[in-house]
């Protein structure tokens, strides 16, 4: 990886991307990886045969045949891991390549791309001297390799819950996920050479440099918050909560519109939940527009509230949810493992098949809020990075009569995932994690098993025009959907 020499020093611990590990190292945290996966992954061969995932595990075992750095072997990995079509399922750097990434101005990939289908656009540029790769330009290809090439070759790295084609676009498409793949899959030369499509259409070349961030600064980039904001906007907790989630709403035309990127602990969720309804329901709210489509889940607890506000019937949040053991013997290598072995104890009972359930939520129903429950048309804008307990709430809302889902197919799968406590393994030498998902769980047995996430009722697509003049086609298409309900001449 470029930049090596930005971590040069003289203290034992300073972090040296280019170190390699010999050989034997690797096989021994790569049979490790394998076996702690075989041993205790409770939705290995959900959707890929064990044959074929056999086959996935040797063929990466005997790519080991020389020494390889930190980077280099979780590329590897990565692309086995990938196999399992378990979202839950991925591998992360070690805590020392974190925190060295963090720090180091490194060259950088210059673009952020949104891929879809056969389409590859420009959403932001870095580059800011460069007035022709702006934000909307159609790349047809990079350093020769289409966009068809450069998907296919990706999406090997991608992991989602099944098949769900939308959870590897979005990924690809989110910050700048891109060209960190780009990077670890090809190499960053220091110049790229790119193909794409004037205003007029006629496909054009252009060469560019990568950027360098020791030669600039990063804080004009959308997304990174300045440390020096005035007044109330010092307010972090504030700031981040509201990113978090919040309520907008236009009490002439009766609707409300809710962001809830997260349904993790910390962002204070049930009180801003009830609150929300309270006023909802004060100011006579007709119509709630649901923003998920950024929410990677977090607390099922959180999403279970929000479905309460919203479903006209009792429901579960499983009908089968299970690990296929308590206690594994590889434990000294999974974080928190005493923790959860004692857990498993309190919460799992063996059943006849073998499988330790949780029988509290195979059995617990959750029943509608009876106060300020919302009554009124509910739109769910969902895509590829709504995920977890996001599909959780959005599969329980599916099919209800009020409640119309609009936008792409989930990254998390409408069937069921492996989830629910999610230790990290951290590998001996290399010092590499992977996520462990100790539960397999069933949403509904009645739906059908096909790999697939969540479906819209309405699908809302991108479009090059879109990107180019920042619409958001999601909401757009909602707006409409509610205007053609209230006005059905239009």
């Amino acid at each position: 990886m470029a930049g090596s020499c930005l971590s040069c020093g003289t203290g034992k611990d300073v972090f040296d991307p280019d170190k390699k590990f010999p050989p034997e190292q690797l096989k021994k945290d790569y049979s490790l990886f394998r076996n702690i996966l075989e041993e205790s992954h409770p939705g290995l061969y959900w959707y890929t045969t064990k044959d074929s995932l056999d086959n996935y595990f040797n063929r990466g075992y005997g790519q080991i045949h020389d020494s390889m750095t930190e980077t280099q072997f979780r590329v590897l990995l990565s692309y086995v891991i990938t196999k399992i079509n378990c979202g839950h399922t991925s591998v992360r750097g070690s805590k020392k390549f974190s925190g060295w990434i963090d720090t180091a101005r490194l060259k950088l990939f210059p673009l952020t791309l949104k891929l879809w289908g056969d389409t590859m656009v420009v959403t932001y540029n870095i580059n800011r001297r460069d007035s022709v790769l702006k934000k909307g330009t159609v790349l047809k290809s990079i350093n020769g390799l289409t966009q068809a090439q450069l998907r296919d070759s990706l999406f090997n790295y991608q992991v989602t819950d099944g098949y769900s084609l939308s959870g590897k676009y979005q990924s690809l498409s989110t910050g700048f996920n891109f060209g960190i793949w780009y990077n670890n899959i090809f190499g960053l030369p220091q110049k790229l050479d790119i193909n794409y499509l004037d205003s007029s259409g006629e496909e054009k070349e252009i060469i560019i440099p990568l950027y360098d961030a020791r030669a600039d600064t990063l804080s004009h980039i959308p997304g990174f918050i300045s440390k020096k904001m005035p007044g109330r906007k010092r307010n972090k907790k504030f700031f981040f909560l509201s990113a978090a989630r919040n309520l907008q709403m236009d009490t002439v035309e009766g609707t409300a519109f809710m962001t809830v990127n997260t349904f993790s602990h910390g962002n204070r969720l049930k009180s801003f939940f009830r609150r929300s309804f309270k006023l909802m329901d004060e100011k006579k709210i007709r119509n709630l527009v649901i923003d998920v489509r950024s929410n990677g889940g977090g607390e099922a607890s959180n999403s279970t509230l929000l479905t309460r506000y919203l479903i006209n019937k009792k429901f579960k949040l499983a009908d089968s949810l299970y690990a296929v053991n308590r206690h594994s013997q590889y434990g000294k290598y999974i974080e928190k493992d005493f923790l959860y072995r004692i857990m498993m104890n309190f919460v799992t009972k063996k059943h006849s098949d073998g499988k330790y359930h949780f029988g509290y939520f195979e059995r617990h129903y959750f029943y509608p809020k009876s106060n300020h429950h919302f009554d009124g048309q509910v739109y769910l804008l969902i895509g590829g990075n709504s995920f977890s307990a996001t599909t959780l709430f959005a599969g329980s809302l599916k099919g209800q009569k009020n409640v119309t889902l609009v936008g792409e197919e989930t990254g998390g799968g409408y069937y069921g995932n492996s989830a629910w406590v999610i230790p990290d393994v951290v590998l001996p030498h290399t010092k590499i994690r992977f996520r462990l998902p100790k539960f397999r769980l069933v949403m509904d047995r009645n739906r059908e098993k096909n790999g697939r996430g969540v479906m819209p009722d309405v699908w809302a697509l991108p479009t090059t025009e879109a990107i180019r003049k920042g619409i958001d086609f999601k909401a757009w298409k909602v707006k409409d959907l509610i205007n053609q309900r209230e006005d059905p001449v239009k």
